[in-house]
């Protein structure tokens, strides 16, 4: 028998060995430890060595425990009361809190003295995921109380079983109405069928839905997105809705941005060729003709200019309107920008139903606009091309419809013009222009001519006019009436200008040198080159490198400059004019605002436009036109400059008038800066 209590416990300690995960401690009747496997190793710290012989109650149990503990242990050992098995809070070697599920077990040994086995497990693993339940349980709590979107717990047939909503105001009726019922029993049609959809989508699928939805609350309509998740191990569905009503209008608002015209609302350039492309879709399937309009309004500037930005927009807006009334509810009226708008007409009967359209717009705009109590008259020129015969792109129809218009242009305004080869042939050479012009200056192909200037009553050359003459090896002879319009656009004119300047001045200096006498010679201006803020600085330079004294040089500044009407204009020419440079008003007589700009500016020179000089010999008007324009500058202390002179009877009557000085054919085309050297006049003097 002793033996095999004796085998019993050894059995038994060999098991306990064996298994880490479990801490078994023996002690005997004066709870001495008498037993310490690897487990209570583990799980205490202790070692068996630092253990064995030592009471328990002084290795792992709480100060606060140990009376209760003895206690327990001697009602076990003396009367038999069974300690039983609970959670406790025991201590490890470092003084640390361990988590237990201690059970008990009392042995006798072969000399029939009593052991107590005590196993513990460690709960620190169940105690940290009890925890973390508590935790997510907590987190989850806290989310949902601070998330306003709306949830809903479903069954499979819809059933709506539990619900909880953030924001109380987005539920669409209140839970006593919809706790037990369809979700789409509740929803208004279009919604229901919608929401109905995605949910046995996601049922059948396994997976998320989602949609965008909107409804009308008592609080005013509000948009909202619906995320349907199938939980197929529990066969419910879980439904988040969420209130994005912010959301889409700040979406709708970068939309409007982005395809809209923020002054006319119209679609800008974006979207209008955005529709164009689908609509030439569409054509090529059915073979129907699409046309697009491309409006410019004429002298539009003149009004931004005279009265002021803020009447311009008004005057868009207006125009947008009108626009939109003209055309049918399939076409699209679209603004590029400025003052040029777009109209695109798809399935078109023929080219005929274009010019119906075109003269429609042209009468809407007959009508005066009305705009802060005045009346203005505002004309329209208008580009038309046609797909498939004028383009079959978007970009291609735009261009050449924008050719059109310039076209239109030409033939005077307030009128409308076709997309033919030959304006193709036109917007070609100007592309052609422009490449070559892009290294002109570095190939050395440009050179300076000089047209002079005579004193009408001497019949003395007083100076030149300076023109730029371009000869390009394929092009060959390009005229300025082409090139300088290209320059202008592509900033090029900046560095031909000063290149102009430098080539003047330094024959300037040779001519003087050679006659020894003084002359001036005149360099045209262009809008673009007032805005090199470097020009002032450039022209001090230049005066100062070439010996010119500044009163030599004259500055020829058309209309078209000063309507730009920026400060920076006006800066530039006070500063010429403090400069001591001369500065003649070109061209005058052909715009609308010059009396006004011979006020406001400094000028030293009025040149009458070649348009006027070549009728004064034939027509009364102009010649009467030309008698006041020379009285008026004379008043003003300026010179009178007539360009264009052609004939001996001109001459003669331009001095009658009492007109300063002339240029022009009948003394001399303009000719390279050696043949003006060696010029004799050979015209007499009137």
């Amino acid at each position: 028998m002793l033996l095999h209590q004796a085998v019993t416990r050894d059995a038994v300690h060999q098991l306990f060995d064996a298994v880490k995960a479990i801490s078994v401690q023996g002690y005997d009747a004066d709870r001495r430890v008498v037993y310490w496997n690897v487990g209570s190793e583990l799980i205490y710290g202790y070692t068996r060595e630092e253990a064995l012989g030592r009471t328990l109650e002084e290795l792992i149990i709480p100060e606060h425990m140990r009376d209760i503990f003895i206690a327990d242990h001697e009602n076990w050992v003396g009367q038999g009361i069974e300690i039983p098995a609970s959670e406790l809070t025991l201590r490890n070697k470092s003084g640390e809190d361990v988590s237990v599920f201690s059970s008990h077990i009392l042995f006798a040994d072969e000399y029939n003295k009593k052991e107590m086995y005590c196993v513990d497990i460690d709960l620190a693993e169940v105690r940290q995921a009890q925890a973390q339940v508590v935790f997510k349980e907590n987190m989850l709590k806290a989310i949902f109380e601070a998330t306003p979107d709306l949830f809903f717990l479903i069954k499979e047939d819809g059933t709506i079983i539990d619900y909880h909503a953030g924001d109380k105001k987005n539920l669409y009726v209140l839970p006593k109405y919809f706790i037990g019922k369809t979700i789409w029993g509740l929803l208004p049609g279009k919604v229901s069928k919608k929401f109905r959809s995605h949910f046995f989508k996601a049922i059948r699928q396994g997976g998320v839905s989602s949609f965008e939805c909107e409804l009308s609350m008592p609080h005013g309509l509000t948009y909202f997105e619906a995320r349907i998740i199938y939980l197929k191990a529990d066969k419910k569905v879980v439904v988040i809705a969420r209130d994005i009503t912010e959301q889409h209008k700040a979406a709708e608002v970068i939309r409007k941005h982005a395809y809209f015209d923020n002054l006319t609302l119209l679609p800008n350039r974006f979207l209008s060729l955005d529709r164009l492309s689908q609509m030439l879709k569409d054509a090529k399937r059915s073979a129907d003709n699409v046309a697009v309009l491309f409006l410019d309004l004429d002298d539009f500037k003149k009004v931004n200019d005279s009265l002021g930005h803020k009447t311009g927009d008004k005057l868009l807006v207006e125009a947008a309107n009108r626009l939109k009334l003209a055309v049918r509810e399939s076409d699209t009226v679209g603004r590029l920008g400025g003052d040029e708008f777009i109209i695109l007409s798809q399935a078109l009967i023929s080219c005929h139903s274009a010019i119906d359209i075109a003269e429609k717009l042209l009468g809407i705009f007959r009508e005066p606009f009305k705009i802060d109590g005045r009346e203005l008259v505002l004309t329209v020129s208008i580009g038309i091309a046609i797909y498939p015969e004028n383009g079959d792109c978007a970009s291609d129809l735009l261009r050449n419809s924008d050719t059109a218009m310039y076209q239109a242009k030409a033939l005077g305004r307030n009128a409308y013009s076709f997309f033919t080869k030959e304006m193709n042939g036109i917007m070609l050479r100007r592309l052609e222009i422009e490449e070559h012009l892009n290294n002109a200056l570095e190939r050395e192909e440009f050179e300076v001519y000089y047209q002079p200037k005579f004193d009408i009553k001497s019949g003395d050359i007083i100076g030149a006019e300076a023109l730029l003459r371009w000869h390009n090896p394929i092009l060959g002879n390009v005229t300025p009436d082409e090139f300088i319009p290209i320059a202008e656009r592509t900033g090029l004119i900046v560095p031909i200008g000063e290149y102009v300047v430098k080539q003047a001045l330094s024959f300037l200096g040779d001519w003087q040198s050679v006659h020894q006498k003084n002359y001036t010679i005149a360099v045209n201006l262009s809008p673009r080159q007032f805005r090199d803020k470097k020009l002032i600085d450039f022209i001090k330079k230049s005066l100062n490198d070439a010996n010119i004294e500044p009163e030599r040089l004259e500055f020829e500044i058309t209309e078209g400059v000063l309507m730009i009407g920026n400060s920076y204009v006006d800066g530039a020419l006070a500063e010429l004019h403090k400069l001591g440079v001369k500065l003649s008003m070109d061209d005058f007589g052909t715009g609308y605002s010059s009396l006004s700009y011979l006020r406001k500016y400094s000028f030293d020179v009025l040149k009458i436009d070649r348009s006027f000089v070549s009728g004064i010999t034939l027509k009364k008007s102009d010649c009467d036109l030309v008698k006041a324009t020379i009285a008026m500058a004379h008043s003003l202390g300026l010179l009178v400059v007539a360009e264009g002179v052609e004939t001996r009877e001109q001459l003669t009557l331009l001095d009658e008038l009492g007109c300063d000085l002339a240029q022009g054919h009948y003394f001399s085309q303009p000719v390279p800066a050696k043949e003006l050297i060696d010029f004799q006049c050979t015209a007499n003097r009137p």
